[in-house]
């Protein structure tokens, strides 16, 4: 004899052609758009930041310590008082900052690598690129956090940018799209390395030397003429004389260029390289 609960079962249980049917009948939404995508892995990074707080320190912290420590401890000595030579090094140490903590994405990559995220990233139907787009998109806003932190520092111990509230905020955009380019270098090493060590080893064996070696902390015609010539050619050295001339009001077009020029370049090549990674992966 068949029970209420058996009848009320056998009642709800879809038959097979039905659900045939349905699915046959129903038009299939649309497929998304590489900026809808794009968009949302970026809202992914940023909820990541929402979830582990923690992870602001280095665009928060770091970068006041950098700016402290490196005015108050050379200031004097390279330019006859911390307050002079903050109007020269400001502008120096908030691309530097930035540009160093660019690196964190290839360490993102990784991660989602090793937990297994990408391999379903990698089944559904959207445009395969939108997947780093979104890293870099969600990592924009900590740059622009970053940056912001390090101005208010700035004007806080006397930094007086001539170029006014205009000439700081194209400074930074010019920042972020050369953070932009640079960043699919460090998603290359978070494909191609197997752990966050390696990508975060070889990243600062990368970045230190470009950095350090540049006209960001002192005035490279200081410097032996041997060096001078890899300075001038160091892409942070155009990146730093561009937005320090922007800051200043007196725009160096050539250092501007060049440094849109070094995004485009680092994005094309390296952004090409990463994608032929994360296919084959």
């Amino acid at each position: 004899m068949t029970t209420v609960r058996e009848a009320d079962v056998e009642l709800a249980a879809p038959k097979v052609e039905d659900l045939a049917a349905l699915l046959v009948a129903v038009e299939r939404p649309p497929r998304p758009s590489a900026l809808s995508t794009s968009i949302t892995f970026g809202r992914r990074a940023v909820l990541k930041i929402k979830h582990v707080p923690e992870q602001l320190f280095d665009v928060t912290a770091f970068p006041i310590m950098m700016t402290l420590m490196f005015t108050y401890l050379f200031g004097g000595a390279l330019a006859g008082s911390p307050s002079q030579y903050l109007q020269f090094f400001l502008p120096g140490i908030l691309a530097s900052s930035v540009v160093m903590i660019t690196m964190y994405t290839g360490l993102a990559v990784n991660t989602d690598i090793e937990k297994g995220v990408f391999d379903r990233f990698r089944t559904l139907p959207i445009w395969r690129p939108s997947a780093m787009v979104g890293y870099l998109l969600g990592d924009a806003l900590r740059y622009v956090i970053a940056s912001v932190v390090i101005m208010v520092v700035g004007l806080v111990l006397g930094f007086r940018p001539p170029g006014g509230f205009g000439g700081v905020v194209a400074g930074v955009v010019l920042l972020l799209v050369f953070s932009f380019g640079l960043s699919w270098v460090w998603t290359m090493f978070g494909l191609l390395l197997r752990s966050e060590k390696s990508v975060m080893g070889v990243s600062m064996m990368v970045i230190m030397p470009l950095t350090f070696l540049s006209n960001v902390y002192v005035d490279p015609s200081t410097m032996p003429g041997w060096l001078q010539v890899f300075v001038e050619f160091n892409p942070i050295t155009q990146l730093v004389s561009g937005v320090r001339s922007m800051m200043a009001g007196v725009w160096d077009f050539s250092a501007i260029m060049w440094t849109l020029v070094a995004a485009a370049a680092l994005t094309v090549v390296f952004g090409t390289w990463t994608m032929r990674l994360y296919n084959r992966k």
